[in-house]
């Protein structure tokens, strides 16, 4: 479904990726971790084209896109859905109207179709009755519900989630990793979840991708992936084990 191909990426005569060689299968969920300035954040805008990189190729569902125009990546990204960190709703509009957004700006639709497709898309990810709510109203967890809704109205082959868990309680956070998985598991759909919590990793994922300073230094299972020798692997294992130790006592 995805595939990165020595991609490179500079900025000010630094790397922020280098010789990045990556394919991600259809309908698998990829966490892709690493910590501040890792990456990671890059790799996903090169994915989303939003940056292009400086050499190397990326093909998304067979199709390269480094070349493209940004009318033809328009085109690409119709196959794509977006859960933004923050949600990224719009304030003054009510959650259907989020949710349609979309659809009303690219699709010629009947609007007894779209407010089928707000409730239907609201319904999969557990909200049930707010289409009139404004986004003040709702709490962070629901708002990343709502913005994953928004995501999956155009149904697209990938999701791409930045920091799902951002700015979330552990609890909460729990809650969305469980409707990642289901979303998977529902439509099929193949997932990149960029995030720097491990834990959360390891709930969602089937493979976990660990970028640092730039370079992809591991790509494994979850389970085999616990089991990489490497110190920096293992740095993201200590402080998630500290981590349940404090909540635990």
């Amino acid at each position: 479904m995805i595939r990165l191909a020595n991609v490179n990426k500079v900025y000010d005569g630094k790397y922020a990726l280098r010789d990045i060689n990556l394919t991600i299968k259809k309908g698998e969920t990829l966490a892709v971790i690493g910590g501040s300035g890792s990456g990671k954040s890059t790799l996903l805008q090169l994915l989303v084209g939003l940056i292009r990189p400086d050499s190397g190729e990326i093909y998304i569902g067979g199709q390269e896109i480094t070349h493209l125009s940004e009318k033809e990546m328009d085109k690409v990204r119709l196959n794509m859905g977006m859960v933004f960190q923050y949600s990224a709703l719009f304030d003054s509009m009510t959650v259907g109207e989020n949710v349609a957004f979309g659809l009303r700006e690219h699709r010629k639709l009947p609007e007894v179709k779209i407010q089928r497709i707000i409730k239907e898309k609201l319904d999969l990810v557990g909200l049930h009755g707010v289409e009139k709510k404004l986004p003040s109203e709702l709490s962070g967890g629901m708002k990343k519900r709502v913005g994953l809704a928004r995501a999956i109205a155009f149904e697209p082959d990938i999701i791409f989630y930045d920091e799902p868990s951002s700015g979330l309680d552990p609890i909460t956070t729990v809650k969305i990793d469980e409707l990642i998985v289901d979303m998977q598991k529902k439509l099929g759909v193949t997932s990149v979840v960029v995030t720097h919590d491990m834990a959360s990793a390891c709930r969602i994922a089937d493979r976990i991708a660990m970028v640092y300073e730039g370079d992809l230094i591991a790509v494994d299972t979850v389970e085999r992936f616990q089991q990489i020798e490497d110190e920096r692997v293992q740095a993201f294992f200590k402080i998630l084990h500290t981590e349940k130790t404090e909540r635990d006592e």
